[in-house]
């Protein structure tokens, strides 16, 4: 069966068009940055020392960390909606840099897909690294980006629906930041695949961005 992997800068609308294009198919839909999230949730709540990337590795391995396609859980408790939050992103990206613990979200993701394939049924995965580092054999490899404004814009809007009023220029802030943070990973960095096809979406709806996904899925099925 087939993996398809999403990966693109944050903010670029990754999770809502890949589970909306998991529907779409047929597939099944593997969310990474939440499990990320997770691992970061668990450290704070644990008071975890951000300098020590042991005591997040260790963290990280005695947490029950599982995910379906809707939910993400830490240790039997949803938190597919406090993992959103702008205090866990600000801290997630120690999760992400931190080596041990990206071995181990891997192996995980891997697993996902490998249980879903096994029972014949296709998975759109999306992160910062599927293509290049955790499927790099996939059969179709999409990278989802849009300018840094429209991106920033995006965020705004989703952290309003949550409640919470960030500005535009701290929110842009933030999100080059990252971007640079991302990037320079030394492992999982965020590469676009020599093989993935990039698809911009500055002025594009969502059923637009994913009518164009499907086409180009269809066509790598071939």
């Amino acid at each position: 069966m087939m993996v398809v992997t999403i990966d693109g800068p944050a903010g670029a609308g990754k999770s809502t068009i890949a589970k909306q294009l998991a529907i779409r198919l047929g597939f099944a839909f593997l969310d990474t940055g939440a499990m990320y999230r997770t691992v970061a949730l668990a450290g704070l709540r644990a008071n975890c020392d951000w300098n020590s990337e042991s005591q997040l590795a260790r963290i990280a391995k005695e947490s029950e960390i599982r995910v379906t396609e809707n939910h993400v859980y830490l240790n039997d408790e949803d938190v597919s909606q406090v993992i959103r939050t702008p205090e866990v992103t600000e801290v997630t990206k120690h999760s992400a840099n931190n080596r041990q613990v990206r071995l181990q979200l891997v192996e995980l993701q891997r697993s996902f897909a490998a249980e879903n394939n096994a029972n014949d049924k296709g998975v759109v995965t999306e992160g910062r690294d599927q293509g290049s580092l955790v499927f790099p054999t996939a059969r179709c490899k999409i990278y989802l980006t849009a300018t840094p404004e429209e991106r920033a814009r995006r965020r705004v809007a989703d952290f309003a629906t949550q409640g919470k009023s960030l500005s535009y220029e701290e929110v842009l802030r933030q999100q080059n930041l990252r971007d640079h943070q991302d990037e320079s990973r030394s492992l999982g960095a965020l590469i676009k695949a020599d093989d993935a096809v990039e698809v911009l979406t500055d002025g594009m709806s969502p059923d637009e961005v994913i009518e164009e996904l499907a086409l180009i899925v269809s066509k790598k099925s071939n």
